[in-house]
């Protein structure tokens, strides 16, 4: 398969679109799942864990599947960089939708994160197979070895934080509770924030246009859905911390 540099750029260019027009549509309310789900009765929902695997799927599955179509010989680092991708989605995959304790999703959200998980997937795989132009030495350069320990750092405080929150509810419980310890300390969005962390260091890594439109989708997407976390928390808890922020530690 060649490279479909067009395409690529128009993909890229399409998800930081779609990014700018969640913030601005989102200002107000957020997306209708979790705690801030509001489903009239008769809209169908899947179980949490399901919705999160079937939606989650295709951002492995199309990467994985396009290493099978013919390209050229890369180099370890382009290997390395869709290996990062992809370890991302086996545990959001594999892992993470095996462990929620999350509400219902409503079908509809379902579908379109499963639609937007399969075309980020196929963005990312195919520009590192077919376009990415790496040469031998980019694994030594200072934008993938600090792209990489960024992604590496960003992960750990996702999987922490969603660790604490996992713990927070017995099994069967629904209700909700302040979370403490890691950055949860610092800010109501921890889990969010070190996601947004994993894909600017990602787009640091592979230094290209596709990764970058990623990173900004995500910051769009989850950042303001950290704030309205932070405003649920201090709205429910009058003893919430008054010195936590909604994102970045001392600063939002």
């Amino acid at each position: 398969m060649r490279c479909h540099g067009d395409l690529v750029n128009c993909l890229s260019c399409g998800i930081i679109l779609i990014g700018l027009w969640h913030f601005v549509h989102h200002r107000k309310t957020q997306t209708s799942y979790g705690r801030h789900m509001v489903v009239s009765p008769p809209a169908r929902t899947v179980p949490a864990r399901l919705a999160w695997f079937l939606q989650e799927m295709p951002a492995l599955l199309i990467p994985l599947l396009l290493t099978l179509t013919p390209h050229k010989p890369s180099s370890v680092g382009k290997y390395l960089l869709l290996g990062t991708f992809c370890t991302h989605y086996f545990l959001r995959t594999f892992v993470y939708s095996l462990l929620t304790r999350g509400k219902p999703f409503p079908l509809g959200v379902m579908v379109a994160a499963g639609f937007f998980c399969s075309l980020n997937g196929f963005l990312q795989g195919h520009y590192l197979l077919h376009c990415a132009q790496f040469d031998d030495e980019w694994s030594a350069d200072y934008r993938y070895k600090t792209g990489l320990v960024l992604f590496y750092v960003g992960m750990a405080i996702n999987i922490h934080s969603d660790h604490i929150l996992r713990k927070l509810r017995k099994p069967g419980e629904v209700i909700y509770k302040i979370p403490t310890g890691g950055l949860f300390e610092y800010v109501s969005g921890a889990n969010y924030l070190g996601e947004i962390v994993e894909w600017f260091g990602f787009a640091v890594a592979t230094w290209s246009l596709p990764a970058l439109s990623f990173a900004l989708f995500s910051l769009s997407f989850i950042g303001p859905r950290a704030y309205y976390h932070h405003r649920f928390y201090q709205e429910k808890f009058k003893d919430y911390p008054k010195l936590r922020k909604a994102l970045i530690p001392f600063i939002f």
